[in-house]
């Protein structure tokens, strides 16, 4: 491939000037949404009042950099109003991920298995 495809390849679309997501985490959390509401955990008008709900919070960014913020935040409070994941489940879980980044090797595909405080075959903290 040369310097002109890849550009091409690489380039956005004709009218966009910057990518939608600025992390990829913030793609994941838009398509959990997605396959969520898809699944008929949620309908679109209940998205869009936890949605808005968040981002009506005083402190809410003026330029909409935390966006994405709000976003997972409206998802987090809808799983926990359905009874699908309570926040302190989330936390934990986001504890763990973020345990198994630190420990697992550069390069390396981070794994849930990774997290140093689970315990083999468990899943649960060691003891």
């Amino acid at each position: 491939m040369n310097r002109r495809e890849a550009k091409s390849v690489t380039a956005l679309p004709a009218g966009v000037d910057a990518p939608i997501f600025a992390e990829p985490w913030q793609a994941e959390a838009f398509a959990m949404t997605v396959a969520l509401h898809d699944k008929g955990l949620f309908s679109w008008s209940e998205w869009a009042d936890a949605l808005s709900a968040e981002v009506k919070k005083p402190g809410a960014a003026s330029d909409g950099h935390d966006y994405y913020e709000h976003w997972l935040a409206a998802l987090e409070k809808l799983l926990s109003a359905k009874g699908v994941a309570g926040k302190s489940d989330v936390d934990t879980l986001a504890a763990a991920w973020e345990r198994a980044a630190h420990a697992t090797p550069h390069g390396k595909p981070i794994l849930l298995e990774n997290d140093p405080s689970r315990t083999e075959g468990r899943g649960g903290p060691t003891s």
